[in-house]
C-alpha cells in the first residue's frame, strides 16, 4: 500500500451518481498531511448516463450535496423544484389523505442547517455533481470502458478492459449498480440481482393549457403519490417553470421485460401507455388520464433487488451503493448512496491519518460496522413498498387508504430522524 507520502491510486468502477459522489468525498476528506488520491472513474457507457426519472432528494441528501459543493451547482443552474412535502391521494376520490413533510417545526426544513427536499431529474442531479468533478484535478473520468476481469494482489488491484487496456490501483471501489461487475466478477459472484415483480413506467408530460391560456390545474403542490388498486402513480413537478409533469407508475408486472430497462418505441410505447390507462382508470381527476396520454419518452424500468445480507468487500475492494445493497425505492434511496460515500471516505481518511501500517481492510471493516445496521433496517422497510404496490380489490384498497394516514403519523418521528442524521459528524468508532 502507498505510504502517506504518496497519494493513493484509487479505481472506481461506475460513473453514475454513486461513483461521482464517492470520488468527491474521497477528495474532500483527504487528511491535511496527505496528498489527494489519484482517482480514476471508469464508466461503461460512452457518455454520462442521463436516463432516469425524477428523484426526490431528501434533507439528508441535500445536506451532503451541499457539503460536497454539488448543491451549489444545482441551485446556480436552477435545476429541480423544491418539495416541501410528498402528498398522498386516493386516486378514485381525489381526496388528499396525508403527507410526508420536510418543512420541520419552523417551516424552514429539517436538520442543522435545515433543508427541505428537491424533486429533480436524475440527469440534472448528475450534471450538478459533474460540474464539481470537473474542478478536481485529481479525478479522471473515462467513458466506454467495459471491465472483463478483476485481479487482487497483496499490494493492489488490476482491472482488465474489453479493449485490452489494463488499470492498476491500490484499492478498487465498485459503484457500478445493481448488476455490478465488481460484485459479480470478484466480491461475491453468486449474489445476483433478483427481479422484485415491480416495474416503474415513467415519462414526462407537457402540461395542457386551458382556453384562456392557463395551465391545467393540478391537485398537488409539487409531488403527489396517487394510490390505486393496481399500483401507485407518482405525479410531480421537477423544474421551477412547472411546464412538465413527471409521471411514474410503480406497478406489479409478473414478467421481467428487461434487465436494465428500455425506452419504449412505436407500438411498444403505446402498449405501455394503454396498460397505464387501464391500471389507473376511474381516477376522479381528469388530469390523471391526461398526463398518461401526454407522457413523452416512455421508459419501462424493472426494479431489481439484492438479498438482505451479502459480502461488501475483500481486502482491497469495496462495494458502495446499489452494488452492495440494492433494494426497492422507498423515498430516500439516493440520500443513502450519498451517506455511503461520505461515511466510507471518512473511514478511509481516518485510516490514513493513523498511518500505522495496518491493512486498508481496517477502514473497510470500520465502515461496515457503522453502516450494516442502517442498511439492513432500510432493506426491511423497503419490503413494505413491494406490498403497497401489489394489486388489491376495492375492499383491500379502502383498508389501505385508512391505514396510510395513521402509518405516516406514527412513523413521522422515525423518518425525520433519518432526514436529520448527519454522517459528516457522527463518530467512527476507531
Amino acid at each position: 500500500m502507498a505510504s502517506q507520502a504518496q497519494p493513493l491510486n484509487i479505481i472506481i468502477l461506475g460513473g453514475g451518481i454513486a461513483g461521482l459522489t464517492t470520488a468527491l468525498s474521497l477528495t474532500k476528506y483527504t487528511p491535511a498531511n496527505t496528498p489527494p488520491p489519484n482517482i480514476t472513474i471508469y464508466e461503461i457507457r460512452p457518455l454520462p448516463a442521463t436516463i432516469g426519472g425524477a428523484v426526490n432528494l431528501t434533507p439528508n441528501a441535500l445536506r451532503l450535496l451541499n457539503h460536497l459543493g454539488a448543491l451549489q451547482e444545482i441551485r446556480a443552474n436552477h435545476y429541480g423544484k423544491e418539495c416541501l412535502a410528498v402528498e398522498v391521494f386516493d386516486l378514485y376520490s381525489g381526496s388528499k389523505l396525508a403527507e410526508s413533510s420536510f418543512r420541520g417545526d419552523e417551516g424552514k426544513g429539517l436538520g442543522d442547517p435545515p433543508f427541505t427536499a428537491l424533486r429533480i431529474t436524475r440527469g440534472e442531479a448528475l450534471k450538478g455533481v459533474l460540474a464539481v468533478i470537473e474542478k478536481q484535478p485529481n479525478i479522471n473520468l473515462v467513458f466506454g470502458k467495459r471491465t472483463v476481469d478483476i485481479k487482487e494482489f497483496s499490494k493492489g488491484v488490476e482491472i482488465s478492459f474489453e479493449d485490452g487496456d489494463i488499470a492498476k490501483g491500490d484499492i478498487l471501489i465498485g459503484c457500478d449498480g445493481i448488476h455490478s461487475v465488481t460484485r459479480l466478477k470478484h466480491v461475491e459472484p453468486d449474489r445476483k440481482a433478483v427481479y422484485s415483480g415491480i416495474c416503474n413506467a415513467f415519462g414526462f408530460a407537457p402540461r395542457r393549457k386551458c382556453d384562456d391560456g392557463r395551465y391545467e390545474d393540478v391537485h398537488f403542490e409539487t409531488t403527489a403519490m396517487n394510490f390505486g388498486r393496481r399500483g401507485i402513480l407518482l405525479t410531480s413537478f421537477h423544474n421551477e417553470d412547472k411546464d412538465f409533469v413527471y409521471v411514474g407508475a410503480l406497478m406489479q408486472i409478473p414478467e421481467i421485460v428487461s434487465r436494465d430497462g428500455w425506452k419504449a418505441a412505436g407500438a411498444d410505447a403505446e402498449n405501455v401507455r394503454k396498460d397505464m390507462l387501464e391500471r389507473y382508470a376511474g381516477a376522479k381527476l381528469d388530469l390523471i388520464p391526461h398526463l398518461i396520454q401526454d407522457a413523452q419518452d416512455l421508459f419501462l424500468w424493472p426494479v431489481f433487488t439484492l438479498s438482505k445480507y451479502g459480502k461488501w468487500c475483500t481486502d482491497r475492494v469495496m462495494l458502495i451503493g446499489d452494488s452492495a445493497h440494492a433494494m426497492p425505492p422507498q423515498g430516500e434511496s439516493t440520500g443513502m448512496v450519498f451517506e455511503d460515500a461520505v461515511l466510507f471516505s471518512r473511514c478511509l481518511a481516518r485510516w490514513l491519518e493513523k498511518g500505522n501500517g495496518t491493512p486498508v481492510r481496517e477502514a473497510f471493516n470500520a465502515y461496515e460496522n457503522l453502516r450494516r445496521e442502517r442498511i439492513e433496517t432500510a432493506w426491511d422497510e423497503s419490503q413494505s413498498v413491494v406490498k403497497t404496490v401489489q394489486e388489491t380489490g376495492w375492499f383491500g384498497h379502502k383498508i389501505k387508504m385508512n391505514i396510510i394516514p395513521w402509518y405516516l403519523w406514527w412513523t413521522r418521528a422515525y423518518r425525520e430522524k433519518h432526514f436529520i442524521d448527519d454522517v459528516t459528524a457522527c463518530g467512527l468508532g476507531y
